[in-house]
């Protein structure tokens, strides 16, 4: 009974953490809701600290992105004596472009060596769609052209149907009349 207390407890003080200043709804305190809460909490702990490891390692590197952008700034500044504030209107949107385009292809870097394998992998992407594309449309065709045959066969079908119904019709006209005359000839020979 020690172990329900104690994780009676432990939801308590989870379910504090979670609402904190709100209060707390109201639920059945008995063995399965403790079990399902306590079940809960746990993997919200675990997740808590999944999440702030990654916020970490994002911090660690920001500031390794941060103390290398700094690096780079200043190692320009000492061979070329060049500074990005020194950069006419035109420069600064090229520089922009660029680091936007890095960002976009989600590169590490504005390097060529960058840029060159992801402008082939999108290349090679929009090949793959154009082609898929083609096939698409290879199909669509082969599919109205089926359509258009059926429905030329149908057309044809309704109208071997309506002369069928119509000799039909007139072939019962002609049973009907040689009945009428066989009725009449027995009446008459009788």
């Amino acid at each position: 009974m020690e172990a329900q207390e104690e994780k009676e407890a432990q939801v308590a003080a989870w379910l504090k953490k979670i609402f904190g200043d709100h209060s707390i709804p109201q639920y059945e305190v008995n063995a399965r809701t403790t079990e399902i809460l306590h079940h809960l909490s746990e993997r919200n702990r675990v997740r808590d600290r999944d999440v702030s490891l990654v916020i970490e390692d994002l911090k660690q590197k920001a500031s390794e992105y941060e103390s290398e952008a700094k690096h780079l700034q200043s190692l320009l500044m000492e061979s070329v004596n060049f500074s990005p504030a020194n950069l006419s209107s035109t420069g600064s949107r090229y520089l922009n472009a660029l680091a936007d385009s890095a960002v976009a292809l989600e590169i590490k870097d504005t390097s060529l060596a960058s840029f060159i394998p992801a402008v082939n992998d999108l290349t090679s992407d929009l090949f793959r769609t154009k082609s898929k594309n083609e096939e698409i449309k290879l199909e669509l065709a082969k599919l109205e052209k089926n359509l258009t045959a059926t429905l030329v066969l149908e057309k044809c079908l309704r109208e071997d149907l309506k002369k069928a119904e119509f000799h039909l019709s007139t072939e019962r006209a002609k049973v009907d009349s040689r009945l009428q005359n066989m009725d009449f000839l027995k009446a008459k020979s009788e």
